[in-house]
């Protein structure tokens, strides 16, 4: 990078300490996010972009997204991927679990989109909506930062599994909601993608069934809670479920989705991306959702998972190819 990309915050507030008075105390403003850092540079002539700290809410362990942009100067396409864990666990490495990390991050990079994977507070660190405020903060930041990362602000979709295509959902259907932006991170622009695909997501709260973690996964006994009920701040209150579900804010805006989701899910019912296929068909929205026979959540050892990554790809491709029309 050169000097020209350096953050203008960084250098306006580096101005602003040289030229105080002396006589008066140090006035100094916690950053709300940090610059992006120079890139690793891959064998493959991408870049990568580790551990960026999009937003720094005080109070909070700063949230941080790691970035890969293919070779060449751009601008590229940017995929942002949203990670599960019933909003209460996982990280911004692992994303799909049923498959390797590096093998869905080459499989973007050589269709030249840039991928973000981002981390968000967690249900037991903030209460919802902060999640998808997290969320939203992300997007404005590649969108700030664009030019100096090499991105298209204009071509950018969302990409999420389990509990993180409903953020992702609820991403790209509110859209001009300022209620709903949140005030961490960069602020101002709003945060429009042009696609979304989720991966056997959550899309109505109020008509899941208790969610259960499988056996295989065990929580502190203080986590015993409802793990929906967690997220709306440890009520039960059917009513707080409405808002938070992605079915609720469906309009004729709606971006093109892919739904992609288990026949077989013990764990979120297939009928959740039935429910989101179908208000978005009300709409007049674009939606195509695929249904995997007899797989349970997360496709662990469906035969057609490679496949259904090619077509995920592939539709994103499509898409953010005709948001720079």
């Amino acid at each position: 990078m050169t000097e020209q990309h350096l953050d203008q915050d960084l250098d306006q507030h580096l101005d602003q300490v040289q030229h105080q008075d002396q006589d008066q105390p140090l006035a100094w403003t916690p950053p709300r996010f940090l610059p992006p850092a120079e890139p690793l540079r891959r064998a493959d002539g991408s870049r990568h972009h580790p551990g960026v700290s999009y937003a720094t809410p005080p109070g909070y362990r700063p949230l941080k997204l790691d970035l890969w942009v293919p070779e060449g100067d751009g601008p590229h396409p940017v995929v942002v991927f949203v990670h599960g864990g019933a909003w209460a666990l996982g990280d911004r490495g692992d994303l799909l679990p049923a498959q390797d990390t590096s093998a869905v991050i080459d499989l973007l990079l050589a269709a030249d989109l840039a991928v973000a994977s981002i981390d968000y507070r967690l249900s037991r660190e903030a209460v919802f909506p902060a999640q998808l405020h997290d969320t939203k903060s992300a997007v404005r930041y590649l969108r700030r930062h664009a030019e100096q990362l090499g991105l298209d602000s204009g071509r950018m979709a969302v990409w999420g599994e389990s509990a993180g295509a409903h953020l992702a959902a609820l991403l790209a259907l509110t859209v001009n909601r300022a209620e709903l932006e949140g005030d961490i991170g960069v602020t101002g622009p709003d945060s429009p993608v042009v696609a979304a695909v989720g991966w056997y997501g959550i899309y109505d709260l109020a008509a899941l069934p208790k969610l259960v973690l499988p056996l295989d996964i065990t929580l502190p006994a203080d986590m015993a809670q409802d793990l929906i009920e967690q997220l709306l701040g440890g009520v039960a209150d059917p009513e707080l479920a409405v808002p938070a579900s992605p079915v609720t804010h469906v309009t004729a805006d709606a971006p093109p989705f892919l739904l992609i989701h288990g026949t077989a899910d013990r764990l979120v019912p297939f009928e959740q991306s039935l429910l989101l296929e179908k208000a978005l068909l009300t709409h007049g929205a674009v939606v195509q959702l695929i249904p995997v026979k007899d797989a349970d959540h997360g496709l662990f050892g469906a035969p057609e998972l490679p496949t259904l990554l090619r077509q995920t790809v592939a539709f994103l491709v499509t898409h953010l190819q005709e948001g720079s029309r």
